[in-house]
């Protein structure tokens, strides 16, 4: 078989030679002859050469921002520009051969056979060749043409070396054809019958060896025009059928027609082996149909083909039904009828079956076989062949041992016989997934079984049969399910990990959008999960028409997927950059790149892809993709990852040493080491550099900072720093804290980074933070465990005497009159002379534990005391500050040194109360109360902190709710609802509510969940994604209270409890939050509503938590081997230089200058 001319269009990138590529799996057919409507070669496909001598590097790395491209450049494209009409860049190949990089492009252009070769590329990475495949290349019949396919195989030279012609049957020309023609007088106008005589013999090839032809006209009687042995070209049959002229007759005898056909026309000429075929065209019912049965028996005896054409233009004309004759016309006819059997409205109409008649004279039991799908591969190439079986379809395999052609038998199970004229183009899209316990497992696409398409995954045998393992179906009718198939394997383990189906027609929300399955395997059978994500703004975009398995782009270790969608945008089209990841594939798309971005006049781009080199020799995998009469390439950009980190020193502000002054006021001094670390993730990129910019700001959502950097000002702006690829650069920033009086909440720093040109160099990683967000805590001044255990003392003595200091002081009274005046009193009672008009108080409160932190005093009275002053007795740096409340006259609540009270520290004071005149009692009372938060409500955990000591339990909390009742009546109907987060949704407990309170008796609670039993020992659970424990996100327990409140009245909610550190330390998190919720909730028949659309108070933990930094011990040893051996050489050195020989030197004593200390 004679290979086609022409030459191939190749474009290569560099004549440098490049590493060795390894390429997975295997190489596939590429993309686009689905496009049908859109998109379709009309013509074959030969070949043209070019090549660029010149290495090709991107000028520029460009893109508009983080949140709108990846990392395929977009901004310098490299455009091949070819012939439209030619289809050029329908498919698109890349190739590494000798070195050199080359991309291969289809150009197709005119030739009579209409072959479209280049429909199909398809790679060898064994040998650099490839296969391009021409599903139209044809047999001459005639004028017709047999269309079985060929492939050509294509070496590393660019030249032919082998031709893959697999037909599945050769075609029969030789035959012996007699045309039984009805010529009475019914049949109207002749011309027409004249013209269909002569375009049919056309499409037969007539000579010596192939067909012959003979006509037979009958009426009423039946006569030879001519016999098949009388010409012997189709000019000659022509000439000679353009002058039959009609006979006419009264009476149509079809079976006398066609007995005279078989027993003398078939005898006049007629040659031994050759193929019987007989076409009857007749418009009307037979007069002799008795006679019917048994010429149809003596026909199918001598293994004569009967074609039948029922022309019902009689029947038309005068209205009459034409049921009874198209019965008789199908009996007529050979087996199957939808094959054999032909109908037309009038004579006119018979030059619309011309074609089809001719086909299937020509087509035995595997018709017309187009290849559509090809795969090359191990072991041979696996062919699909699309127009066999009556378009069923069909797949065959081209080894070195032969072809294996599966029978049709092998089909059935899933392309059963009664679905007739279904045409499922089985064999349209081919590839091959490989299992672990399967091994190679092959897969077809059959787009149009049923109208919905199908996908089928088997096993091909040398018996020629077919093992079925599992079949996908599609769900749209029309839908082309299937007309795409692309095998991935995400993790290069050479395993198939998913299964990508296309269905470009996929019509939804109006629009021909498209649809692209993902199958991920399971067990040896692969399970539907899911879509894969297009752009929801375009229509007719024809989503998933070209789908490429393309090596890692964005340099994670993960091969990824490219999508095509040529007609998106108005036809000018675009692609879709999907990431695997571990064994999947991310169903949103990374990067969307349409042709508008890249050059004006781009069409159908998307329509074919590539991505298995680096086409430019910088270490990156590069696309290419096909548009018409164009092809792209698309430039990869390295990936870059900045790791920040940030530490202090000292880690905690100490606020009790004041180790610097600034502006002239003592201050603690404190250092911050903000760190960045870029990590290339492709290795060709080791020693290269990257830019980036970045500002630092404390305390930032302060309107008062408490921190000031020693530069001046809250923040470092727009700093700019050229950072080296693996090298930790650090960037010291000094800065200071003065007297403030929040030391409860850590100091927080942020940092917010970028790259310093994000239109040059590297791109930072997707989804790679870009803030850093690292909080210094204030020391507490408590013991190593950081927990605080105040002990406060509070001494009170009031001025008014009691009975016993009555009678001696005031009476003056001897002590034993006074023992016997007291008998009447109670020792508790004090006598209160009526013209006191004050009642003073000397208190004394004491810290002689730690730190006391929220230290408050309450003080009340009865009503007929009103509160005067408090003044302090002693010059210490303690300070009570009392709070005023309008409506609680005879209540004060007093802060003691805010925000904590030191350890061993005093306070004196004297408080003053004045006699109310207005209200009289029997009785006064005063109440002193000192109270604290027993710990910060800011908690670190550290990684050597002792269990031990809490047996699991760490530092304990209170958490206090108060409600007024601020209004005039009553309130009734009210809950108090309170949820205390205590574990995790995985089991891990967060804390332990030890006891739950209220100040008021007649209130009744209800508490749930507390009983809950959580594991012991906590599990590794990771709450970096969840900063922020609640009620909405954690187990809880909630305390619903019944709230009654008089006017001016108040209750309080006292919760206490103790932190789990063992779990705390366990789990996975940088900082964390446990929110306590309290919230007031109307019942269904209270009258009363709130001001606030939500009455709820937060009582908010923080918690840090360090990491925990070990040297490995090989480290260590091996640093000590390694000093050990460099002081034996530098000794060694300085014996050899006679270092030790210069006994008389002079040693004088100096005193050397102070070591900087290292920072």
């Amino acid at each position: 078989m004679d290979l086609p001319r022409g030459l191939l269009v190749a474009w290569t990138l560099s004549l440098w030679p490049a590493g060795e590529q390894h390429i997975p799996g295997l190489l596939h057919e590429f993309c686009g002859s689905e496009l049908r409507q859109a998109f379709q070669p009309r013509k074959q496909t030969f070949f043209a050469k070019w090549r660029s001598a010149e290495k090709v590097t991107p000028k520029k790395w460009q893109r508009k921002g983080f949140t709108d491209t990846f990392n395929m450049d977009t901004r310098n494209p490299r455009i091949i520009a070819g012939p439209s009409a030619a289809f050029f860049g329908y498919t698109v190949q890349q190739h590494d051969i000798s070195g050199k990089k080359w991309v291969t492009l289809s150009n197709v252009s005119e030739r009579k056979d209409n072959m479209r070769l280049g429909l199909s590329l398809a790679t060898n990475p064994k040998d650099n060749s490839f296969l391009a495949c021409s599903p139209l290349w044809s047999h001459e019949c005639g004028s017709s043409y047999y269309t079985t396919g060929m492939c050509s195989k294509v070496n590393s030279n660019f030249r032919f070396s082998k031709t893959v012609a697999p037909a599945l049957q050769r075609c029969q020309t030789y035959m012996d054809i007699i045309i039984v023609l009805d010529g009475s007088n019914s049949i109207y106008p002749w011309v027409e019958v004249q013209h269909f005589l002569i375009n049919i013999l056309k499409k037969f090839y007539i000579g010596p060896g192939q067909i012959q032809v003979g006509i037979v006209q009958y009426g009423e009687d039946a006569v030879h025009e001519f016999h098949l042995n009388d010409y012997r070209s189709v000019k000659d049959v022509v000439e000679a059928a353009s002058h039959i002229e009609q006979r006419g007759g009264t009476e149509t005898r079809t079976a006398f027609g066609i007995e005279f056909a078989r027993s003398e026309a078939f005898q006049k000429g007629g040659r031994k082996g050759a193929k019987k075929v007989m076409i009857v065209i007749t418009d009307g019912e037979s007069h002799d149909s008795p006679d019917l049965e048994k010429v149809i028996r003596q026909s199918e005896k001598d293994n004569v083909t009967r074609y039948a054409v029922a022309v019902l233009g009689y029947y038309n004309r005068r209205g009459i039904n034409p049921e009874t004759f198209l019965n008789e016309i199908k009996y007529i006819a050979s087996d199957p009828d939808d094959k054999h059997f032909f109908n037309v409205t009038d004579e006119a109409a018979l030059k619309d079956i011309v074609d089809a008649l001719g086909e299937r004279i020509f087509s035995l039991e595997a018709s017309s076989c187009s290849k559509r799908g090809s795969q090359e591969l191990w072991d041979g190439i696996l062919l699909g062949a699309v127009g066999a079986y009556d378009w069923n379809g069909a797949v065959l395999k081209e080894t070195s041992a032969g072809k294996v052609i599966p029978h049709r038998e092998s089909y059935l199970k899933e392309f059963p016989e009664e679905l007739k004229n279904h045409g499922a183009y089985l064999g349209y899209t081919v590839t091959s997934v490989v299992s672990s316990k399967q091994g190679r497992v092959y897969v077809a696409g059959a787009p149009r079984f049923n109208h919905t398409g199908k996908v089928i995954l088997f096993t091909m045998h040398n018996n020629r049969s077919l093992t079925i393992h599992q079949a996908l179906r599609g769900e749209q009718i029309g839908s082309y399910f299937g007309s795409e198939i692309t095998s991935v394997d995400i993790n290069d383990d050479r395993v198939t990990d998913v299964l990508l189906v296309g269905a470009p027609m996929y019509f939804s929300e109006g629009r021909e959008r498209g649809k692209v399955y993902v199958y991920n395997l399971r067990q040896n059978r692969f399970v539907y999960n899911g879509t894969l994500k297009d752009s929801h703004s375009y229509q007719n975009a024809r989503f998933g028409s070209c789908i490429a398995s393309v090596q890692d782009l964005n340099q994670d270790s993960y091969n990824d997927v490219v999508v095509g969608a040529p007609l998106e945008d108005n036809h000018r089209g675009a692609i879709y950059i999907f990431h695997g990841f571990q064994s999947s594939i991310l169903k949103k798309p990374i990067q969307r790149i349409a042709a508008s971005e890249l050059a004006p006049g781009l069409q159908h781009f998307g329509c074919s892809i590539h991505g298995q080199l680096d086409l430019n020799e910088d270490g990156l995998v590069d696309l290419a993709v096909g548009a018409l009469g164009n092809a792209v390439v698309l430039w990869a950009r390295p990936v870059v990852q900045i790791n920040a980190s940030l530490r202090f020193e000292p880690p905690k502000i100490n606020i009790f040493h004041k180790d610097c002054n600034r502006n002239g006021r003592d201050a603690t001094c404190l250092a911050a080491f903000l760190c960045f670390v870029p990590i290339f993730l492709a290795p060709h990129f080791q020693t290269a550099t990257v830019g980036i910019r970045y500002n630092a700001t404390m305390d930032e959502r302060r309107y008062m900072p408490r921190a000031h950097l020693d530069e001046g000002g809250d923040q470092f702006t727009n700093r700019a720093v050229l950072l080296s690829s693996g090298q930790d650069h650090c960037q010291r920033i000094n800065f200071h804290v003065l007297d403030t009086a929040d030391y409860v909440k850590p100091v927080t720093f942020s940092v917010e980074y970028s790259l310093e040109d994000p239109d040059h160099g590297p791109m930072l990683d997707n989804g790679w933070p870009t803030t850093l967000r690292v909080s210094v805590p204030f020391w507490n001044g408590c013991n190593e465990d950081e927990h605080c255990v105040p002990d406060l003392v509070l001494d009170a003595r009031c001025d008014l005497p009691t009975a016993t200091e009555y009678c001696q002081r005031v009476l003056r009274k001897t002590a034993q009159d006074c023992s016997t005046y007291t008998l009447s009193f109670d020792t508790t009672v004090f006598i209160i002379e009526s013209t006191r008009r004050r009642v003073a108080v000397e208190a004394t409160l004491e810290n002689r534990g730690e730190n006391a932190y929220s230290t408050v005093l309450n003080i009340s009275q009865s009503e007929n005391l009103q509160f005067a002053s408090l003044i302090q007795k002693d010059d210490s740096d303690n300070s009570i500050e009392c709070v005023n409340e309008e409506r609680l006259l005879h209540k004060k609540v007093c802060n003691v040194s805010y925000p904590f009270f030191r350890a061993k520290a005093k306070v004196a004071f004297r408080l003053d109360f004045e006699f109310s005149k207005s209200v009289f009692l029997h009785h006064l009372q005063i109440q002193l109360g000192a109270g604290r938060s027993s710990s910060l409500s800011h908690y670190e955990v550290k990684a050597d902190s002792s269990l031990e000591r809490y047996d699991g339990i760490g530092p304990p909390f209170n958490c206090v709710f108060k409600v007024q009742n601020l209004g005039f009546f009553p309130i009734h109907g009210v809950m108090m609802k309170i949820t205390v987060p205590i574990a995790t949704r995985g089991g891990n407990r967060l804390l332990m509510l030890r006891e739950f309170f209220t100040n008021q008796v007649n209130t009744s609670c209800n508490i749930w969940g507390n009983s809950t039993e959580y594991r012991s020992a906590p599990i590794e659970e990771d709450l970096s994604r969840a900063p922020q424990q609640n009620h909405s996100n954690s187990d809880v327990v909630s305390i619903i209270c019944n709230v009654r409140l008089a006017p001016n009245q108040e209750i309080s909610f006292y919760l206490t409890g103790n932190l789990w550190l063992r779990s705390l330390k366990a789990l996975k998190y940088r900082s964390m939050k446990i929110t306590v919720n309290a919230a007031l909730q109307r019942q269904f028949h209270s009258p009363f509503i709130f001001r606030e659309e939500d009455p709820s108070r937060q009582v908010t933990f923080e918690i840090s938590k360090q990491e925990d930094w070990q040297v490995p011990i090989w480290i260590i040893v091996g640093s000590t081997l390694g000093g050990l051996l460099l002081l034996a050489l530098l000794v060694l050195a300085l014996w050899k230089l006679g270092f030790f020989k210069s006994a008389r030197r002079k040693r004088e004593p100096k005193l050397g200058p102070v070591p900087k200390e290292l920072e």
